[in-house]
């Protein structure tokens, strides 16, 4: 037998007591006093006020009891629905923390109280966190985190730069008369990728990249000027760094509070999530307001771009991969970019042969 008890009339119970300190399990007898006392054989004797008597979570038909001054693993269990009436009854705080009581109003409210509070951590910790932690991140990190997503990217993308020479100086200057217009203190590393895919994209670091796939398609240099300013406003902006830590950069927060930013883990991490990415709705369109007004400040028209982005995608019910995939809809930009239309004033940003060579710069072979 596991533990007995009697009562008055001479009936046999069982109960079960663990003492909290070790894994033994001893047979008790319970004797009602002015407290509850527990004795079996090679038991000191044990005593409980019956107001710190509290109920805790046990199977069906099992009252299983804890004691405030006993060790907080201390249990009792009794199995005998009369015996545990008995007990009951003499317990008048036995059931402050059951679950169909006091207890469980105070578990639902501490639940809906962490639910508000992952919500407001959402919507606003988080967001401010990283609109103050970015700004922070130290230059030489960015450049490490560009050159690990630097490899990615080329692999994604078929791994070559177009490196005629002739193209590449006339992309380079596009890219520095950009650079120069917004005043962007950062050394640019400019590059056109042999791929057909129309995208475009600018890393940590100052790299930037024009996909093959869009100069394709673009029918003169202002169409592409309008992008790679885009693309440079989010250097600028630092929205790389921005999106890298709202989107769950957790290692990267951690390692940016406890000086380990530049550790390997973290770089590679960081890369992985540059590569998947994408701004806000709300960064897309400061990146486009960067660019209209660099444009504007080298009297060009911003029209162009957003032509080329229509003639990318059409309307948004045929997306697809391409430099639209998570920006504000392509009727709105273009609206906007056609709004402030205007003749030009600047001189041209190439002239017709520095045109012609970048169109090229990827050889006949990779023309689409």
């Amino acid at each position: 037998m596991d533990s007995v008890v009697a009562d008055a009339a001479g009936a046999v119970r069982w109960a079960l007591y663990f003492d909290g300190t070790s894994s033994r399990r001893w047979t008790v007898e319970l004797t009602f006093k002015e407290q509850l006392e527990l004795s079996g054989e090679d038991l000191s004797p044990v005593s409980w006020a019956y107001s710190d008597i509290r109920r805790v979570d046990a199977a069906p038909g099992v009252l299983r009891v804890s004691c405030l001054s006993a060790p907080p693993l201390a249990r009792l269990e009794i199995r005998d629905a009369s015996l545990a009436a008995e007990l009951s009854s003499r317990c008048p705080r036995l059931g402050e923390y059951r679950p169909d009581g006091y207890g469980a109003a105070k578990i639902v409210g501490w639940s809906l109280a962490a639910a508000v509070s992952i919500v407001l951590v959402v919507l606003f910790a988080i967001p401010l966190a990283a609109d103050r932690l970015a700004p922070l991140v130290p230059a030489s990190f960015e450049r490490r985190m560009g050159d690990a997503a630097d490899a990615q990217m080329k692999t994604i993308f078929g791994g070559r730069a177009c490196n005629n020479a002739a193209g590449q100086a006339a992309f380079s200057k596009l890219v520095e008369t950009l650079r120069k217009s917004m005043d962007l203190d950062v050394l640019v590393q400019p590059a056109v990728l042999a791929t057909s895919i129309p995208n475009a994209f600018a890393l940590p670091g100052g790299r930037i990249y024009l996909l093959n796939g869009l100069l394709a398609k673009a029918e003169n240099p202002d169409e592409i000027a309008g992008v790679l300013a885009h693309e440079l406003g989010h250097l600028k902006h630092r929205d790389n760094v921005r999106e890298l830590i709202y989107n769950g950069g957790t290692s990267f927060l951690i390692g940016l509070l406890f000086g380990d930013v530049t550790g390997s883990s973290a770089v590679i991490f960081a890369s992985r999530s540059l590569v998947t990415a994408s701004y806000s709705r709300e960064a897309e369109q400061n990146a486009d307001t960067a660019a209209i007004e660099t444009m504007q400040r080298l009297g060009r028209s911003p029209k162009p771009m957003g032509e080329l982005l229509f003639r990318v995608t059409g309307k948004e019910e045929s997306k697809s991969l391409s430099i639209l995939a998570n920006h504000p809809l392509t009727e709105d930009r273009l609206k906007r970019m056609s709004d402030l239309d205007k003749p030009a004033s600047g001189p041209p940003l190439l002239t017709a042969a520095e045109w012609s060579v970048l169109k090229s710069i990827c050889g006949a072979h990779d023309k689409l």
